[in-house]
């Protein structure tokens, strides 16, 4: 039950919120994909070696292991992208992209907390660089996103710096609770994945939105609300009054999964046109 009004004679509170499939309909990456195969940062073999990990990915059927096997070989294809042209890419494109998929129940929902007094703060594994204006188009107080790391030439070198992911994401939690004085069991967590499950037992108040299957198990066993979010609507339209900034954005993370994300996109293609012929 989501308590309307925060008592501030208590310790602060939060709402952490997984971002991909439950902020918005789609995986981040993937609604970047076509822009970054046009902008020429992918190219045509290396999407079609990229294809199998991406539909085991968008299946759900990927275990801990293959994602870190995927995460590792997505690293290092990205390595050598110049961080201004994928800036420049995901500029472009960032809003009229992402402000159509975000479900109108997670802008209820934060709008909220926020009543309510509490901070929001979006918790995901894609790139801060393109994590952070999705915050700032949902109002959020803080975000917790993989960050990746930028050579003096300008361009990724293949390394991880931090990797937004599974216990990650609680222990960032855990370091906020700390410095910003959150109290966890009053907090509230949102995610539609059971790799979130360390996120969601970190706060009194856990929810799974959309769940995989696994993550439905778990939520029914532990009696934790289960949310279907299914209504994306315009932010803008939703909430008129909110002014989208017109900040750019840097790619990190979420250029890996793009990679992936338009593997499957070629892949599709070309299995067409075998078709057709």
């Amino acid at each position: 039950m989501l308590d309307l009004v925060e008592n501030h004679s208590l310790p602060r509170t939060a709402a952490f919120f997984d971002l991909d499939k439950t902020v918005i309909a789609k995986s981040s990456t993937l609604t970047f994909s076509k822009s970054f195969y046009q902008g020429g940062l992918i190219s045509r073999r290396a999407a079609l070696r990229t294809a199998y990990i991406q539909f085991v990915f968008l299946a759900g059927g990927a275990d801990h292991d293959q994602m870190e096997r995927m995460r590792k070989y997505l690293s290092s294809m990205c390595r050598g992208w110049n961080v201004q042209q994928v800036k420049e890419i995901v500029a472009e494109t960032l809003h009229d992209l992402i402000d159509p998929i975000i479900y109108d129940e997670a802008a209820s929902l934060i709008e909220q907390h926020h009543k309510a007094g509490r901070d929001v703060v979006i918790v995901s594994t894609s790139g801060a660089e393109v994590v952070e204006p999705i915050g700032e188009l949902l109002g959020a107080d803080r975000v917790v996103a993989t960050r990746m790391v930028v050579g003096e030439d300008g361009c990724f070198t293949g390394e991880v710096e931090y990797y937004a992911y599974g216990p990650t994401k609680a222990e960032a939690i855990k370091e906020l609770a700390a410095s910003e004085g959150y109290d966890l069991p009053r907090c509230y967590a949102y995610s539609d994945s059971a790799t979130d499950l360390p996120m969601l037992e970190s706060v009194g108040h856990p929810h799974a939105v959309n769940p995989d299957r696994a993550l439905r198990r778990e939520a029914v066993a532990r009696s934790w609300p289960i949310l279907d979010f299914h209504r994306p609507v315009r932010l803008k339209q939703r909430l008129p009054g909110l002014s989208v900034p017109p900040r750019p954005a840097l790619v990190a993370a979420a250029a890996i999964g793009a990679a992936a994300a338009t593997a499957g996109l070629v892949w599709y293609a070309s299995r067409r046109r075998a078709t057709a012929v």
